[in-house]
């Protein structure tokens, strides 16, 4: 294990200051993966305690971290996701008859910002909880319906939430990439005023597995098969491995650290 100097954090310092990274090089570029949270087991507990991310609790929504629209990584974002919002039916999403202009689903704003349109008070794909199917993502439950990943579906940051992958150059050009937990200071202007965030808040860490293998087609996607299997081997996790299998670790709440049996 090595661990990431100078690592802070205005809302949890004591926990951070706490947290296990691994490295290792590969292809010429440096890899650092937030181990502290990579073995934890958070899980999404969107529509089964989740809070939302307004300035007070609005678990009765059902929205999660869909209240806002979803801002696009780039054009090929943007255009894959308007290719998934023509498969969208009326069965999996609940405005899809209102919206027969798929255009007006997605916005530009004055500084050329492309964001999915609010409507209604959450993004205007996400079902609500009046919807036959229950709230909801309707790319993730139309993907499901087509027997595909719903990562291929969603924007980029609807995925890859609550994970953060980044890089970075110095001056000679070698490149770090660093794979994280998604923090409050990730949303911008606005994350600390949030009544509640998922993986500051014990009741998301439930899961039966640790993230790392829980949201394997996630990480894969973003740092490609061959570093996610050097990952593992950093973890000393096997692909396999679930807790209570003999693997050797024991999964516990983030932020605590990894410990032996």
């Amino acid at each position: 294990m090595t661990t990431l100097p100078g690592v802070t954090s205005t809302d949890r310092t004591l926990d951070d200051t706490r947290r296990e990274w691994v490295s290792f090089d590969h292809d010429g570029d440096t890899w650092m993966f937030d181990a502290t949270f990579l073995m934890s087991n958070w899980t999404c507990i969107f529509n089964d305690g989740c809070k939302g991310v307004h300035e007070e609790d609005t678990t009765e929504l059902g929205h999660g971290c869909c209240s806002f629209g979803a801002h696009f990584a780039d054009k090929p974002d943007r255009k894959r996701t308007r290719r998934a919002a023509e498969r969208l039916t009326a069965s999996n999403w609940q405005f899809h008859d209102r919206f027969t202009d798929l255009d007006r689903t997605f916005l530009k704003d004055d500084e050329g910002t492309w964001t999915t349109r609010v409507h209604d008070g959450a993004c205007v794909f996400l079902n609500r909880n009046d919807f036959g199917r229950g709230a909801g993502c309707a790319f993730h439950v139309a993907a499901l319906d087509a027997g595909e990943r719903p990562l291929d579906w969603k924007p980029e940051v609807c995925w890859q939430v609550p994970i953060r992958f980044e890089y970075h150059d110095d001056e000679l050009g070698h490149t770090t990439h660093v794979l994280r937990e998604w923090k409050r200071r990730d949303w911008g202007e606005g994350g600390d005023e949030f009544h509640w965030w998922c993986t500051d808040a014990p009741e998301a860490f439930v899961g039966g597995a640790p993230v790392v293998l829980e949201l394997r087609d996630d990480i894969v996607s973003l740092v490609g098969e061959t570093v996610y299997e050097q990952l593992l081997v950093s973890l000393g996790v096997r692909a396999t491995e679930r807790p209570g299998t003999g693997g050797g670790e024991t999964w516990l709440p983030h932020p605590a650290i990894r410990r032996r049996d």
